[in-house]
Formats: structure tokens, sequence, C-alpha cells
């Protein structure tokens, strides 16, 4: 029964067009060469191992002759290919491309040896490092749009919110306001009468005792502030949280949610935050320049027995193409 399929698969292969499609690797990227239905002329297409993929190979071919309707790639076994596949997995082995109907045999381009295979995956992660970074930029456009987004929709939420804070920040402020010229009006009360207790109606020998004990209960009432608020008694500070109070008091009535107001704040300087450090130049993705480091010609060098990793890179990648061009030759 094995046999008997084997036998099968033979003769549909025998029918196709053995070599009209060929596939071979030209410094290190497959080219496949396909005729074209209209011009029945060879075209070149030259492909990128991990960046390309088997649906943009067909988009170029139907682009490249208008007339062509239908492509489509299967396995040997008549197993359609997934568009989204790499075109270093189709290359992997033989495969059949139908254009229009038309079938034709694509044979796998001879292998590499075990080291150059080695090379070629680190070779690969290379370029995939490399496609990441210059891909930044798009990544970066593509956040600041959602961040843009999401700001518009939570201003759009705060609006109403912002409104009846900033009325609920002057009624505040008018209290805090009078608060402090109530201050001020008892201060110059106390200053009058013990003026007058001081000058019409008793001596300063007298008084003398009863300021002191005046000053010092100030400073006790001062203690007893920062003793109930953990807070220094500083003017500013104190009118402050007179305002913060007043804000707490009335924004029930006013139908203002503080906590959802807080909430909406927080997040739209995040949002905020984080647009300035995506817009911010410095934060762009730049190439990296080598340092030159200058080195003393009157005593003779060091030699180093080992070597860093961009230099073992850079000399395999090398190492890779040369052997890749000697067997395209």
């Amino acid at each position: 029964m094995v046999g008997r399929k084997g036998a099968v698969i033979k003769q549909a292969l025998a029918r196709l067009q053995p070599g009209t499609v060929k596939v071979e690797y030209r410094r290190g990227l497959p080219q496949v060469l396909i005729p074209l239905p209209t011009s029945r002329q060879r075209c070149l297409f030259t492909l990128k191992p991990v960046g390309n993929t088997v649906g943009d190979l067909i988009d170029m071919i139907k682009s490249e002759d208008k007339a062509i309707s239908s492509v489509d790639i299967t396995t040997t076994d008549n197993i359609r290919i997934a568009s989204s596949n790499t075109i270093a997995n189709l290359v992997e082995e033989d495969f059949k491309l139908t254009i229009n109907g038309k079938e034709y045999f694509v044979k796998a381009p001879q292998k590499f040896e075990g080291a150059s295979s080695d090379r070629m995956c680190e070779i690969r992660s290379l370029v995939q490092q490399l496609y990441t970074s210059l891909n930044a930029s798009e990544h970066t456009a593509k956040l600041e749009m959602e961040f843009e987004m999401e700001l518009e929709n939570l201003k759009k939420q705060l609006e109403p919110l912002e409104k009846k804070k900033l009325e609920l920040d002057r009624v505040a402020g008018r209290n805090a306001t009078i608060l402090t010229w109530f201050g001020l009006g008892l201060m110059s009360m106390q200053f009058g009468i013990l003026a007058r207790l001081t000058w019409w109606e008793y001596s300063w020998d007298i008084m003398e005792p009863v300021t002191y004990f005046v000053t010092y209960g100030t400073g006790m009432a001062a203690y007893a502030y920062f003793v109930l608020t953990r807070q220094e008694y500083l003017l500013p500070d104190v009118r402050d949280r007179q305002h913060l109070l007043s804000v707490y008091k009335r924004a029930s009535k006013m139908g203002l949610d503080l906590d959802e107001y807080n909430r909406l704040k927080l997040s739209v300087a995040q949002l905020e935050n984080n647009l300035t450090r995506i817009r911010d130049p410095l934060s762009k993705v730049q190439v990296p320049q080598v340092p030159v480091q200058f080195r003393d010609t009157r005593q003779p060098p060091e030699v180093s027995t080992t070597t860093s990793f961009p230099t073992r890179l850079k000399a395999s990648v090398f190492s890779f193409f040369n052997s890749s061009s000697g067997k395209g030759k």
C-alpha cells in the first residue's frame, strides 16, 4: 500500500514541470526564478528569510503580472502552506507552486553545513533584533496615538467634574479668606485690650505677668494644633488645610465625587507623563557610537586572548556571506 502511494506521488511529480521554478541562495538570500504567464519571461524575486512570508511572495507575484488571478503554494502532498509562514521555513523542503491552475515543482535549495547553519541562526537572531529596533518609531507612534485617544476620553469625563471643582474651590477660598481676616481681627482686639489695661486701667507692673501668660497660652495653642493635626503651625499650611476641609465638607452637597475626580486626575497626569517621555527626542532609538580609544604607541600593545561578542558576531557574518557567495559561484 505504501509502495503504491509512493508510485502515485512520483507519477504526479513527473507530470509537473521540474526546473521551471528554481530557488537558490545568493549572498545569503533566497532568490526565486518564476515564469510569468503573460510575458512568458522569467522573473527573479529576492526574498528575506525572516522578514518575508509566503503571503509576501504571493503578493509579489500578483503585483508583477496583473493577469495572474490565483497563486497557491502547497507541499508535495497537496497540503496548503499558510501565508504567515516565513520564507526560511518554506525553502527547507520541496514544495509546489500553482499559478492560474498551472503547477510547478520547486526543489529546495542546498542546505548549509552545520557550522554555517549555526551562524545562520545567529544571524537570524541579529536580524530580528535589528527589525525590532528599526520598527521602534512605528511602535512609538502607535503608542502615542493610543495615549492621545485615551487622554482625550479622560478629559471628556473630567470636564463636568472640573466645573464643579472650580466652583467648590471658589467657595472654599472665600471661606478661608474670611477666616484669615477673622483671625487678624481677633489679634487686633487682643492688642487693643492689653493696651487699654496697660496704659489706662492698670500699670505695666500688673500687666506684665498677664502678657506672659497670654504669650505662653498662644504657644500652647500652636503645640496643640501640631498634636491634633500632625502638622507644623505655619500660616500658609493652616490656610490650605482649612481650604481642603471646606472642599471635602461641601463636595457631597454639590454632587462632586472627589474619589472619582482624583482618580481621573491621576490617570491624566500619568498619560501626559508618558506622552512627554515618548515625544522626548533624547528617548528616541539611536545607533550607539563606538568610543575611540587612543593607544600609547611608545609601548607595545598587549595581546588580548579574548574577543568581544560584537567582534565575534561581525566575523561570523562576514565568514557566512563569504562562504555563501563562494557556493553561489
